[in-house]
């Protein structure tokens, strides 16, 4: 009776090692995912208008330049950043914090960033301070419209939260090597690079339209990285696990029987 006894608590212990922890509803991720790619599409209207000679006249400007007031298809460009915050904003928040490893650290820097994004979509400059050495020096001076300097104070913000995300997410990936441990790993060092380049063609008003879509890729990357990072290890780690133990469980129970 004492080995028959045995049977039921080996198999309690088996099942409550093979219950799954509760994660989000197996929905949000996939339509997070598509919702995002739209987003992210969005976002990267630069592309198209990079080879629009009409649009692109120099080298030298700042793609916020082509939204000032009055250039052409200012409007058109505003509301696509805007659209692209929005848009983004609810993929990440479908897709939730939650991993299969635990919270992810970069995920609320990313909240913001989409923000930040749809705040400079809605407020404009005032004038393309990347052609206009006018317009420069009336921003350093304060005297242009408030919208402009919203939208200065959001572009810092949106480059300032997309690489906070970059790190935390370089860091909370850094242990086990996995392709999307590399992925951000060489995003943190495309970036580490181009910062130098952004604040000599900031502080010259030199070939900003070469150095700005680096970021725009590499926040683009970092988007893409956590909505689509599934947890491989993590997943056959849950699957070991259990078969592990049930073949400890066994032995152990097969020792008590020919104990007897």
């Amino acid at each position: 009776m004492r080995d028959g006894a045995d049977f039921p608590l080996t198999t309690t212990a088996v099942h409550s090692e093979v219950t799954p922890a509760p994660g989000i509803a197996p929905w949000r991720r996939p339509v997070g995912v598509a919702i995002g790619v739209v987003g992210i599409a969005l976002y990267n209207w630069w592309i198209p208008v990079a080879f629009d000679r009409h649009l692109m006249t120099s080298p030298d400007e700042l793609f916020s330049d082509l939204e000032a007031t009055g250039r052409p298809d200012a409007t058109l460009l505003q509301h696509l950043d805007l659209a692209a915050g929005i848009v983004l904003l609810v993929a990440l928040l479908l897709r939730g914090a939650v991993g299969r490893t635990g919270r992810r650290s970069e995920w609320p820097w990313l909240l913001a960033f989409a923000v930040a994004g749809a705040v400079g979509g809605q407020f404009s400059y005032a004038c393309p301070e990347g052609l206009s050495a006018s317009c420069r020096a009336a921003e350093w001076r304060l005297a242009l419209p408030h919208h402009h300097y919203v939208h200065v104070a959001a572009g810092i913000a949106e480059f300032t939260f997309g690489t906070v995300a970059v790190y935390l997410a370089w860091q909370r990936t850094r242990a086990k090597e996995t392709p999307v441990t590399r992925a951000v790993r060489w995003t943190g060092r495309t970036m580490v690079v181009a910062y130098p380049l952004l604040g000599v063609a900031y502080l010259t008003d030199r070939f900003g339209a070469f150095v700005e879509p680096i970021f725009f890729t590499c926040f683009s990357v970092m988007v893409l990285v956590e909505l689509l990072e599934t947890d491989r290890t993590s997943r056959s780690g849950r699957r070991a696990a259990p078969v592990g133990a049930l073949v400890r469980h066994t032995r152990q129970a097969l020792q008590r029987v020919s104990g007897g």
